[in-house]
């Protein structure tokens, strides 16, 4: 059976959201470094972020490297950025031929500066794509995020550029990484974790979340769908009854 026929085109996500994880233990599996399964993760990226583009969907975002990950060995992350950049080089033509729209969010500082030079580039030439955008969290931590904006309205406050009595969700939301986005519809996390891991906490108040023990290497079109199919079976009340929002 094909799932992509059970989904109700009228209800798609306007925002998915992908903690992409399971990349060490699928290369540990095959005997590999921890390397080559970032490699092949890069191929369900791909495949992921096109076919949200032909479903409709609206903005994708994916976690990509999160602040913590700098922890990891230095040789890891080296080949982390190295594949980033390689992949940023590699698919531009895959997002300008389906018309896709590349953002970023995080600490993007800590980046190489060959790796904020590409990050950058390619922003900058699919910057009037309309069908998708696609954003990658890289160097990207909530609580960080969260630190960063309540410093910046206080100064503004301190400086009476802001009116402590005027602070709310818009103001909050003015001050963050995904300004410019509309709130999470629906996280999927891939390989059996059951965490958020410091992933737009804020963002993802009344979004529905997906877990599914598929390791990102191997997720395919058929785990979306499902993905996809599960949130359409969900009542979304936003804090009301049942009966209030029929």
């Amino acid at each position: 059976m094909n799932l992509l026929d059970s989904i109700d085109q009228s209800n798609l996500p306007k925002h998915l959201a992908i903690i992409m994880d399971g990349n060490g233990r699928w290369a540990k599996q095959q005997g590999f470094m921890r390397a080559f399964g970032h490699e092949n993760g890069t191929k369900s990226v791909k495949k992921t972020i096109t076919t949200c583009a032909k479903l409709g969907i609206e903005y994708l975002t994916l976690y990509a490297f999160s602040t913590e990950n700098w922890n990891r060995p230095k040789l890891e992350v080296e080949a982390l950025m190295k594949i980033l950049i390689n992949s940023l080089k590699k698919e531009l033509v895959t997002l300008q031929e389906n018309n896709i729209r590349l953002n970023a969010i995080g600490n993007l500082d800590k980046l190489p500066k060959t790796a904020q030079k590409e990050l950058l580039d390619v922003i900058e030439k699919t910057k009037n794509n309309t069908r998708l955008t696609l954003t990658l969290a890289l160097s990207y931590g909530s609580r960080e995020e969260l630190v960063n904006a309540v410093r910046t309205i206080s100064d503004k406050v301190k400086n009476n550029i802001i009116s402590i009595d005027t602070i709310d969700d818009l103001i909050i939301n003015e001050h963050l990484y995904t300004q410019n986005l509309p709130d999470v519809d629906l996280l999927i996390r891939t390989s059996g974790e059951h965490r958020i891991s410091n992933f737009l906490l804020w963002q993802i108040a009344y979004a529905e979340l997906y877990f599914t023990n598929v390791l990102w290497p191997d997720f395919k079109d058929q785990d979306l769908y499902e993905a996809i199919i599960s949130y359409q079976k969900r009542e979304r009340r936003f804090g009301k009854t049942s009966e209030q929002i029929k």
